[in-house]
């Protein structure tokens, strides 16, 4: 079974947001000239640094979510992908696309991914907790 990220943890911070793909090339040096590239693998997964900060409630959710429902992050789960869902969905020209009755239409994405290299790192901040950790999003 999969878990799934808690609904009640707030979006990750945007300053502190950071995503690279996997390296998915293997390097062909030659003795002259420039380096050449071909594909090592057809598909990459694809890390991204995350931190929440988080209230003495949420610290004791995420606490949970890594100890027990991943297993101390060795487990799958999904989480909805900060990128996309819960956005509202724009028109080519900007606008917002609405229902009929005049409210946003809201994306929904979400993503099947592991905890990373970096396990979740704990500052406090005056009254509040700082996670800090990655995510490797499976392709």
């Amino acid at each position: 079974m999969i878990a799934i990220w808690p609904t009640s943890l707030p979006r990750p911070e945007r300053n502190s947001w950071q995503s690279a793909p996997q390296e998915a090339r293997l390097k062909r040096q030659s003795e002259t000239g420039p380096p050449g590239f071909r594909r090592r693998f057809s598909s990459a997964a694809t890390t991204v640094n995350l931190s929440l900060v988080l209230t003495r409630q949420q610290k004791a959710v995420f606490d949970h979510f890594f100890d027990t429902e991943t297993a101390y992050g060795s487990l799958l789960f999904r989480m909805p992908d900060p990128t996309t869902d819960g956005w509202a969905a724009q028109t080519d020209d900007g606008g917002t696309l609405l229902t009929a009755s005049g409210s946003p239409i809201l994306l929904a994405a979400s993503w099947l991914c592991l905890f990373g290299d970096m396990l979740p790192t704990e500052t406090i901040q005056a009254t509040e907790f700082r996670k800090t950790f990655s995510v490797v999003v499976m392709p």
